[in-house]
This record gives C-alpha cells, sequence and structure tokens, in this order.
C-alpha cells in the first residue's frame, strides 16, 4: 500500500491527510470523514483504506480542522459546516491530483456520516457508506465516554456550535450503505432506519446485532470493512446496478 502525505487548505487552516494509493493509474477515491472527536488515525478507515486498495479503489482520510494534525482549536473552530468546508476542500483537492481518477466516493463515521451526507449534493459522488450517523443533535445522547469516535459531548464544548438537522438532505442521498449497531446508546438506531427510508436507491442497511457505537466488536469490524469496501467497488465498477436490474 503505497501512503502519500498530502496538506491542503480549508477556509485558511492547514489540513493534513494521508492519500492509499493502489499503485494502479487513476483509480477511483473514496474520502473518510472521521468522527467529532476522532482523527484520521480512526482504525474503522486504516482497516477500510487497505480493503479498499485491495479492490484497486485508493482512499483519502484527513484530520479535520482542530483535529490530529490540522491546524485550528478544536473548541473554536469546530461544527458541522465547517467540517464540510473541509471536505468539499479533500475533495477537490483529490480531483486536482494527476495520480488519481476523477470518480468520488465518501465515507463517514456518526458526525462524519452527517458531513458525508451534507456534503454529498455538492458533488457527483458514485456512493456512500456512512456508520452509527446521527440525523440530527437532537438523536444524540449525552455520553462522557472518550475513545475512538466515541463522538461523546465534551462538557467542556460549546454546544452551539453543533446543531444540526439534516433530514431535509435525506431524499438526495442514492447508492448508500447505512451501517448502524442496534445496541448503539450515544446515537439511536432509529437514526439509520430515518435514512434508509428517505434515501433514493440503490441502497442497503445493515444492523449489527448488539453492536455499540465505538464498534467494539471485532466481527462487527471485519464484517463492516469487507461489505464497505464491496459496496464501493461495485458501485464503482456498476456491478451493483447489473445485480439489482439483471
Amino acid at each position: 500500500m503505497n501512503r502519500k502525505n498530502i496538506t491542503f487548505t480549508s477556509n485558511g487552516y492547514s489540513l493534513s491527510g494521508i492519500l492509499h494509493h493502489p499503485g494502479i493509474p487513476l483509480p477511483p477515491v473514496v474520502i473518510g470523514s472521521h468522527g467529532l472527536l476522532s482523527t484520521s488515525n480512526s482504525p474503522k478507515q486504516i482497516a477500510l483504506a487497505k480493503a479498499c486498495n485491495a479492490h484497486g479503489i485508493a482512499f483519502f482520510r484527513f484530520d479535520h480542522r482542530g483535529c490530529g494534525q490540522s491546524e485550528g482549536v478544536f473548541k473554536e473552530v469546530t461544527s458541522l459546516a465547517a467540517r464540510c468546508t473541509d471536505l468539499i476542500s479533500a475533495v477537490k483537492t483529490i480531483q486536482l491530483r494527476k495520480d488519481t481518477g476523477n470518480r468520488i466516493s465518501l465515507f463517514g463515521s456518526s458526525m462524519g456520516g452527517a458531513v458525508c451526507i451534507s456534503t454529498a449534493a455538492h458533488f457527483d459522488i458514485d456512493s456512500l457508506v456512512t456508520f452509527a450517523s446521527p440525523v440530527r443533535t437532537a438523536s444524540i445522547k449525552e455520553s462522557q465516554a472518550k475513545s475512538d469516535d466515541a463522538d461523546s459531548m465534551d462538557s467542556t464544548f460549546d454546544k452551539k456550535a453543533l446543531q444540526w438537522d439534516i433530514s431535509d438532505e435525506l431524499e438526495n442521498l442514492h447508492h448508500i450503505l447505512i451501517v448502524h449497531g442496534d445496541s448503539d446508546q450515544l446515537v439511536s438506531l432509529s437514526n439509520a432506519h430515518e435514512i434508509y427510508e428517505k434515501a433514493g436507491n440503490p441502497k442497503k442497511m445493515i444492523i449489527q446485532k448488539n453492536g455499540d457505537h465505538r464498534m467494539s466488536d471485532k466481527r462487527h469490524q471485519e464484517d463492516f470493512v469487507l461489505n464497505a469496501a464491496l459496496w464501493f467497488q461495485k458501485c464503482f465498477s456498476g456491478t451493483l446496478e447489473a445485480q439489482l436490474n439483471p
């Protein structure tokens, strides 16, 4: 797996990312958006990058402003709008590269899923995969658990900066794979059902039995990576439509 460090700007902030390149000419690219308190080093993204490369797909993971190696003070620069701008900048950065193709798909975990849903309409993306994504902030339960991608609401954070309702964006979605644990105590499974019900075809929902918000079960992690990479591959190759319309 060929890794390339990439730096780009978003609203004047210098953001840091890593492109996992499969080593073939002009591959399609999946761009990931991490959760609220996570970074691009999320194990889900690293594992998914490896799986995508095995399918001939590049994967770009980056730190949103105020996170990881990117510029900005987290509590001052974090909002849904800011992260959507970061993702738009990331997509444009990849589209300008000479070593990747112009076909783009998105992956978002928790808040990152909301970011991807809100951003998808700005581009002609091939597909989208979300995990444990909240449609509105009112559906996020208070939690002080802090771990990878836990997306807990820090009690010292200005929660007014994190108010959103993206339900109006759902009907614009298509080629979406929705993954959610039925024991998620932070973001209710009802969010996944709402996304699935309102999104257009093709679409698929996978409910992880006894799955939590952190996807802490190793079997869930392995199944997720397998299914997500396969979804991206089928959407990029057009085989998904062939299966749906034999």
